[in-house]
């Protein structure tokens, strides 16, 4: 048991790393944004509140527990409408942004001793990333390639790629071609899902055991959330120790340019969830 335990660790801590480094979502370009203005304590707490959105949605996610989704789909629609709501929000503040880099440190170092002005960092990560529903569909298929590339390979996942492959079949049996399925990487187009689900059904004789499944789905899921800290953090500094070599008036339109995407990022949310009222 131990060793399939450390096997799912590793896999989940690679997958949240690896499947985080796309700067693409909201959260992404909220910690962004804000490295680039040097708020290094912001943007690690941010994170972990992400973080504690991303644990949960992959956790429900990997244990195959597909019979809430019915319930979760009718829900959808509201909850992509809240998140609009606090994207568009977000968004707004940022491109109204404008500040000095001459200064940034002396305000940067007074913001770090005032504990107020990192008050509700955390739960504005984990809104963020909790209101956006694509990333329940998303982890469950980044975590099927991850597990079912691990799984062709020959190591143990404990059967867990064969309990995130029937929960692929059985949410596309729930959809009924009603919800949208999220789009993914050109370098993970539908024929990559298909060859992976044919290597995954050859080792589906992998017996899963009842009373170590939730353990084997609690790792893998801590551990990539841990993954998913691990590349925020290292991008967060990396963007903070280097802003200074960067012109303020490119960093003010990068910042401004952030902040516009996360509006139409907003829009984009609105517009979906009018979609599948309708």
């Amino acid at each position: 048991m131990t060793g399939h335990l450390v096997t799912i660790s590793i896999i989940g801590l690679l997958a949240g790393f690896l499947f985080s480094m796309p700067i693409a979502g909201p959260i992404s370009i909220l910690i962004t944004s804000n490295a680039l203005k040097g708020r290094l304590k912001y943007c690690n707490l941010l994170t972990v509140g992400a973080a504690i959105a991303d644990f949960i949605y992959v956790l429900i996610a990997v244990y195959g527990i597909t019979n809430l989704f019915s319930a979760y789909k009718s829900i959808i629609p509201y909850i992509l409408g809240i998140g609009a709501i606090l994207v568009f929000y977000v968004g707004f503040r940022i491109v109204r942004t404008k500040f000095d880099l001459d200064h940034i440190d002396e305000e940067q170092k007074l913001a770090d001793k005032q504990d107020n002005k990192h008050k509700g960092a955390i739960y504005t990560g984990f809104m963020l990333n909790f209101l956006n529903p694509t990333l329940f569909f998303g982890w469950l298929i980044s975590s099927f390639i991850a597990l079912s590339f691990a799984a062709s390979l020959g190591f143990n996942t404990g059967g867990l790629s064969t309990v995130v492959d029937q929960s692929l079949d059985q949410i596309e049996k729930i959809e009924g071609g009603i919800t949208e399925r999220p789009k993914i990487p050109s370098y993970l187009q539908f024929d990559t899902l298909k060859m992976l689900k044919k290597e995954n059904r050859v080792s589906r004789h992998v017996k899963v055991i009842p009373d170590n499944h939730f353990l084997t789905s609690l790792f893998y899921a801590v551990f990539l959330a841990v993954g998913s800290i691990m590349w925020f953090f290292l991008l967060t500094v990396t963007l903070v120790r280097f802003r200074l070599k960067i012109n303020i008036n490119i960093i003010n339109w990068l910042v401004r340019a952030m902040g516009v995407f996360l509006c139409f990022f907003a829009l984009y949310f609105a517009y979906t969830a009018i979609k599948m009222l309708l």
